[in-house]
């Protein structure tokens, strides 16, 4: 059997069965989670959050969506503590995915296959779906064993987080739902550790799109000009090549990791007059563009960086243009780096290094995450958030092909957060935000 025939003989059998409630089980319903078609261009929001709502008001949580954007919701849940009038505790994740190609897959990507080595393979699997789970199997079990949490916990289930999150989680902590919680402290996403510890984030970086432009005298391809578009970008090109070059010989000599620095990444170049066999070859172009991937560090100046772009990357006298997108913050409201503090000064960070510990787990070093996540637009306002995927002795595989995550490790997890949820929902040091 061919392997598309395959892909789809495996897609009708896993359509066609189903889970009892008597059946379903922690795996059973991480997989379903997973067979929802949650991918860009076109997630479907509506079947996966139907599912986690059924989950929630089966565990009696509350659960609200909301739709800050039309078609776009966010869905809530909400288990109320004894002492309401204490911040409360969040967990988020998203509800999106990136897309798949299901040839470089060796199962169907939203067919959720668990291999006989226990291996679950699936888009999302650990990008973020499987915290998702975690999260209710882990409320699931505390409210089986009589737990009741002090702070009211929420779990937050965003739309559009791998595009942005601009129309996401970025208008869920903007609004009045969001203020009215009062959260003092987030759980977001983290990522695989390839090692037994826990690796947990205390930032993101945070992504720019930079796109330079050049003009400059067209005409015929035989004559030489000064200051054409072309040659323009490519001067600039040369200097962007360096910068980035200064910030990768940091990480290759070892002074710090791919997260500390700046990065600088070509996207495009575009340039020339479009033919039917190819370019005009005969013609120099009046316009030149070259976009690039730019992810900024907490510690970073951003000023500066702009003033760099501005005077080195696209100086005027050259003829060149350019435009920075900002992909959220970079600093607070008060205008500081966004940073969760992970020492002593943080009874959060006390309480969740204790939990770690009483789940039998070891943290790693904190780290600045290279990529960016939601957090970013709650420690924007001052809360403190840390990015945790507790997944040990698991290769990164969040967008590659064949991404998967071990049951074994799935249900480890829950354990963690059990631990995790209790500690932080139970201590009442900390009474305002």
């Amino acid at each position: 059997m061919s392997t598309p025939l395959l892909f789809v003989f495996l897609a009708i059998l896993i359509s066609s069965s189903t889970t009892t409630a008597d059946e379903a089980t922690p795996v059973t319903r991480f997989q379903q989670y997973l067979r929802f078609k949650t991918a860009h261009p076109n997630p479907n929001y509506t079947a996966p959050v139907s599912f986690l709502t059924s989950i929630a008001e089966s565990l009696g949580l509350k659960a609200q969506t909301f739709e800050f954007v039309q078609d776009k919701p966010v869905l809530l849940l909400t288990w109320t503590g004894s002492n309401p009038s204490l911040p409360s505790l969040l967990l988020n994740s998203h509800l999106d995915s990136v897309p798949a190609e299901p040839s470089k897959w060796i199962h169907p990507p939203f067919a959720a296959v668990r291999d006989q080595d226990g291996k679950i393979f699936a888009r999302g699997a650990q990008d973020d779906k499987c915290i998702a789970i975690q999260y209710l199997e882990a409320i699931r079990n505390l409210k089986g064993r009589g737990f009741v949490p002090a702070r009211t916990v929420h779990v937050s289930y965003v739309p559009e987080e791998e595009i942005g999150g601009e129309d996401g989680a970025q208008k869920f902590v903007a609004s009045q739902v969001f203020d009215e919680l009062r959260v003092g402290f987030v759980l977001d996403e983290g990522q695989a550790s390839v090692n037994d510890e826990f690796r947990v984030f205390y930032a993101d970086r945070s992504p720019w799109k930079v796109i330079i432009r050049a003009i400059g005298q067209p005409g015929h391809g035989s004559r030489m000009y000064d200051n054409g578009a072309t040659e323009n970008l490519m001067k600039s090109v040369e200097v962007i090549s360096r910068f980035r070059e200064s910030q990768f010989d940091v990480v290759k000599a070892g002074k710090a990791p791919t997260s500390e620095v700046i990065s600088v990444n070509p996207v495009y170049l575009k340039a020339g007059i479009p033919s039917p066999t190819g370019y005009v070859m005969n013609m120099q172009p009046s316009e030149a563009e070259a976009g690039y991937d730019v992810r900024m560090p907490p510690a970073a100046d951003p000023d500066l960086m702009r003033k760099r772009i501005a005077q080195e990357w696209a100086p005027a006298e050259r003829n060149m243009t350019f435009e920075i997108q900002e992909k959220g913050p970079i600093r607070d409201l008060k205008g500081n780096p966004l940073v969760t503090a992970t020492d002593d000064s943080s009874p959060w960070w006390s309480m969740f290094k204790q939990a770690i510990a009483a789940a039998g787990g070891k943290l790693g070093k904190p780290e600045i995450l290279a990529s960016t996540t939601d957090a970013r637009f709650m420690r924007e306002l001052g809360i403190p958030a840390l990015g945790f995927s507790p997944m040990t002795n698991t290769p990164i595989l969040l967008h590659d092909h064949n991404e998967y995550l071990e049951e074994s490790v799935f249900l480890k997890g829950i354990g963690v957060y059990e631990h995790v949820i209790s500690f932080l929902s139970s201590f009442e040091a900390v009474n305002d935000v």
